[in-house]
């Protein structure tokens, strides 16, 4: 049935937009319409940022996997990978996003599938024989492609839309098809999206762009390409056109800001200009989120703008030496824009001086996966694409995504996922949970975060219905605490990954701008594991948990550490006149790496350098305080 209503879409997007359009609301007819709760009451984990075949540098690599295998896997279904391995989630999402390029969308699987007499251009003629030479020669043809695309050398063929327009409308159409059968509000939801991979030469400002709608909606357009533009701004056109046109709501979530060598968040425009006003506004209206940490590494904080914090700079190891095809070595003050704590502390100096805050979003993780398989488990990890699935080499050996080197396979981390409270497993309600920032992010572990920020709260409303009284006094992660008396409390609540590792502490990171006009940062530990009663602060910070790792299995123990940790907090260094924000950073105990997992099970004797163990973490979407508010 799925393969057949996909087949059908592809040959009435053959003919008009319209019979697409008409074919997908026919697909979507009968979908039940499910209960929204009062709040929030439950948490709901998926991936914003899914790759498969229909993603040009996937299918060179080796992805065969289409999404329909991908929506599969995701929901729980055992799959076999590109190589041949079996592959099953140890549990299911509750919702996708297949975020495949918009640039080439589909481009290199058709190229591949094409008759060879056909093809004339003599990039792609030799791309093609390349592809054809087996894993090898497409791991080459595919790094060129990538370089080729940040030199903006791509053929013509692939970049010209009027020529690629009808292929592109064809088969966007047959993925809408696939996403709407496998949508079920309230037990699974598929989102319609893609990525939009803006490139200043190497430096990664890329997008996804995810809808609310259904794909009636959806297939009135086709995805933007980036070809030919350093700048989100038509992508923001792109939106908003999209509805005014159709009703419809949409939303962008940049990602891999780690290596745009200071690009993603500047405290300019694009010009180089002072940010307007109207500026901040337009980017923070279409870009209510953001991608904290992922496959290719964690953009949280780099210990060059945090050295106070012991726990800054995780998942930067191979990332924080280029942008991401390493055409420009990174600098120390290229730092600051490439880090997402940095560009909240930014963001209170743009309002300070334009009264707009750009970058007062929340955070989620997500995997970005090209294999199509949505997995951010130590212990089933399939890597970044599937030239790297589970073999003995992967760990050790250069994974770059050019043809320049500079970082290996164990750079690579095994992250994330997204955590968003919502009122229902639907599309309307996800969504709505992410324009309104009440989401956050973990390195894969699927551990349950939520704070709230008010002006009354006290340690006995913990014995109480906590969460309603939050909503009823207070404002969950995202939202923006108005002046009131006193000072702010917190109300903060972690629990552990059910069949994970128990939490070592929960921390406070707060940032501000002093009565001098300078951004600051102090990070606070608010509650920690003490089975023994001898972890005490001593100078502002916590002693370690320990360590239970063996990395002769590799294993843990939960001897140490607690299944959950929770405080009402106030702030003691509040001063109500100065603009402030607050996120909660949870960390685990320490657990193996994948890097570990690989070396017990190929029997691997690994450089000293390489960590094998880890602390994983969460993070929450920021509260932000005004005292104009």
């Amino acid at each position: 049935m799925r393969k057949a209503i996909a087949l059908t879409v592809v040959l009435l997007g053959s003919t008009a937009l319209l019979s697409g359009c008409d074919k997908v609301k026919q697909v979507v007819t009968g979908k039940t319409e499910i209960a929204n709760t009062a709040y929030p009451e439950k948490v709901y984990w998926g991936d914003t940022h899914l790759h498969t075949s229909n993603s040009p540098d996937a299918f060179g690599f080796g992805t065969r996997l289409d999404p329909v295998q991908a929506l599969r896997f995701a929901r729980g279904e055992e799959v076999t990978s590109s190589t041949g391995q079996k592959a099953k989630l140890a549990r299911p999402l509750d919702f996708l996003v297949i975020s495949d390029h918009s640039d080439g969308f589909a481009t290199i699987k058709d190229l591949y599938e094409a008759p060879r007499a056909m093809i004339t251009e003599p990039m792609l003629l030799r791309w093609y024989d390349m592809l054809h030479e087996g894993p090898e020669g497409s791991m080459r043809a595919t790094a060129e492609l990538i370089d080729a695309k940040a030199n903006n050398r791509l053929p013509a063929a692939i970049t010209n839309p009027a020529g690629a327009e009808q292929r592109l409308r064809n088969n966007w159409l047959a993925h809408i098809a696939a996403v709407e059968d496998y949508n079920e509000p309230g037990k699974f939801t598929a989102f319609i999206g893609f990525e939009y991979t803006l490139m200043d030469e190497g430096r990664n400002l890329h997008r996804n762009v995810i809808f609310r709608d259904s794909g009636n909606r959806a297939a009135t357009v086709l995805p933007l390409a980036s070809f030919g533009t350093t700048v989100p701004d038509g992508l923001w056109d792109y939106m908003d056109s999209y509805q005014a046109k159709t009703g419809g709501k949409v939303l962008a979530i940049p990602h891999n800001s780690n290596m745009s060598n200071g690009r993603m968040f500047m405290m300019t425009d694009p010009s180089g200009g002072p940010m307007s006003a109207e500026y901040a506004r337009r980017r923070a209206a279409h870009e209510p989120i953001v991608e904290i940490t992922q496959i290719k590494g964690d953009s949280e904080a780099h210990p060059f703008m945090s050295p106070n914090d012991e726990f800054a700079g995780y998942g930067t190891a191979g990332w924080e030496i280029g942008d991401l095809m390493m055409v420009e070595k990174t600098t120390p003050e290229m730092q600051p824009g490439s880090y997402v704590r940095e560009a909240l502390k930014r963001g209170l100096l743009i309002e300070q001086r334009t009264g707009a805050n750009p970058y007062q979003f929340g955070v989620i993780g997500s995997t970005d996966s090209h294999t199509s398989l949505a997995t951010a488990d130590e212990d089933n990890y399939f890597g970044k694409h599937s030239g790297v699935e589970p073999n003995p080499k992967r760990a050790t050996e250069a994974q770059n995504l050019g043809t320049r080197e500079g970082r290996f396979g164990w750079n690579y981390l095994a992250s994330g996922y997204a955590g968003v409270w919502a009122t229902s497993n639907s599309r309307e309600a996800l969504f709505d949970a992410m324009m309104r920032k009440e989401v956050f992010g973990t390195t894969g572990p699927r551990m349950t975060l939520r704070v709230f920020g008010g002006w009354d709260f006290k340690a006995e409303d913990m014995k109480g219905d906590w969460v309603k009284a939050g909503y009823a006094r207070g404002v969950p992660m995202g939202g923006t605490l108005k002046s009131g008396k006193g000072m702010p409390s917190f109300i903060i609540s972690a629990l552990k990954d059910p069949i994970g590792a128990n939490l070592d502490r929960v921390q406070v990171v707060k940032g501000w701008v002093d009565k001098n006009g300078q951004a600051q940062e102090k990070v606070f530990d608010v509650v920690w594991s003490d089975m023994d009663g001898k972890r005490k602060l001593a100078g502002g910070k916590v002693p370690s948990v320990g360590d239970t790792v063996d990395l002769a299995k590799p294993s843990y123990q939960n001897s140490i550490g607690a299944p959950d940790l929770a405080t009402v907090w106030s702030d003691p260094e509040f001063d109500p006149s100065v603009r402030a924000f607050y996120y909660i950073r949870v960390l685990e105990i320490p657990t193996p790496s994948w890097v570990a997992f690989d070396a017990v099970r190929y029997k691997l004797t690994l450089d000293p350098k390489i960590p094998l163990k880890q602390q994983e973490r969460g993070y929450t979407s920021a509260i932000w305080y005004n005292p104009a508010g």
